[in-house]
């Protein structure tokens, strides 16, 4: 089905090559226009000269695609900006726009969010002029989400929406699932937390009929952190769980840990101390299993402070002291002095002052 929008006029794209930041990138003049792949590259990939065509740039892009799928950023770009010079050369528009739309994503994976608006300016305009509109979503949404790194979030909001239209008109799926979860982002950016939410709950119904249990544990993520942000704790905790029931189906347990904490913040935020005990020891079981000292000791001293609260002294007692010796076992001198304070000032509420003295003389 054709997507009515109107087509814009395709700016050229930037003719020659220059070295910046060790990769390849356009530069503003008129100078060596012939400028294509060397002959060998550092991973033994090769090219024969001539021909230049586009069996070569077509492996080059997928050479950028393997390096990004492997977390290798900079290896990926060179091979962006090889792909995007041998498209250029034999005058191959449609390539030049997916080699310029995957530069975007990368710079914007390193953080470049500069070097990706402009990357993906151009690959928008190539797209809109293939009707491609698949690419159209995908780069709108990556103008949107560049846009609100760089704090510019009317922008952002305007790129997501642009993304949502051509995506819905499409019948785009899950285009229209991201365009939606960004606008809830950029949204919430602004403070706007009721608006982040609707946003966010239209997402979270499109995943659900994905059946895509990783982008539906992504929009319970953020729907929990615009509840908990707005200062609706119950709900917070409502979507918090629903994504804690899909990790543990995922049996990813460093993100088990970072869900049971948010869960631990919200119930503290409400008050209730019990049901948060119940979730930090199940935090502290985590933590041991995957030998994370660190959150282990946080875990502990947020169930000290729990029994605390409910004033089971002899309970956050026995937390802190098992923090003590995980402190200890990290040798952080700081930390093993704040624990002993607290061990310190809970005896005395007991009565115990010789355990109090105890404690008192380990910090001194």
């Amino acid at each position: 089905m054709d997507c009515q929008v109107p087509k814009p006029t395709v700016n050229p794209v930037k003719k020659d090559l220059k070295e910046e930041r060790g990769t390849l990138v356009p530069r503003h003049n008129q100078t060596q226009q012939k400028a294509i792949a060397p002959n060998k590259f550092e991973d033994g990939f090769e090219v024969t000269q001539p021909p230049i065509d586009r069996d070569v740039a077509e492996r080059l892009l997928r050479k950028g695609v393997e390096h990004h799928q492997l977390g290798e950023l900079d290896s990926a770009i060179k091979f962006f900006w090889y792909s995007e010079a041998v498209y250029r050369e034999i005058q191959d528009l449609h390539g030049q726009g997916q080699a310029l739309a995957s530069l975007g994503l990368t710079y914007y994976s390193l953080g470049d969010y500069g070097q990706s608006i402009q990357c993906s300016d151009q690959s928008l305009n190539i797209a809109q002029s293939f009707e491609d509109w698949a690419a159209v979503v995908k780069i709108w949404g990556n103008l949107g989400n560049a846009y609100r790194h760089l704090g510019d979030q009317a922008k952002a909001i305007e790129c997501q929406q642009e993304s949502l239209l051509v995506a819905q008109k499409t019948h785009d799926q899950r285009g229209e699932m991201a365009a939606l979860n960004n606008l809830g982002l950029a949204h919430k950016a602004l403070g706007e937390y009721d608006r982040a939410i609707e946003y966010e709950r239209l997402a979270l119904e499109v995943a659900k009929a994905l059946k895509d249990d990783r982008i539906e544990e992504q929009i319970l993520k953020n729907l929990g952190n615009a509840c908990y942000a707005l200062g609706d704790y119950t709900a917070a905790i409502r979507y918090y769980e629903q994504r804690l029931g899909i990790i543990r189906k995922m049996r990813d347990r460093r993100t088990e840990g970072q869900i049971l904490r948010n869960l631990v913040n919200a119930c503290y935020a409400l008050g209730d101390h019990t049901r948060a005990i119940l979730y930090c020891e199940q935090r502290v079981s985590v933590a041991r299993t995957i030998r994370d000292a660190r959150g282990e000791e946080q875990a502990l001293a947020s169930l000290g402070v729990s029994y605390d609260a409910l004033g089971d002294y002899t309970r956050a007692i026995q937390a802190y002291e098992q923090r003590l010796a995980v402190a200890r076992k990290l040798r952080d001198h700081r930390l093993e002095k704040q624990v002993l304070e607290n061990l310190k000032l809970a005896c005395y509420v007991l009565g115990d002052y010789a355990r109090a003295a105890e404690y008192s003389f380990q910090t001194s």
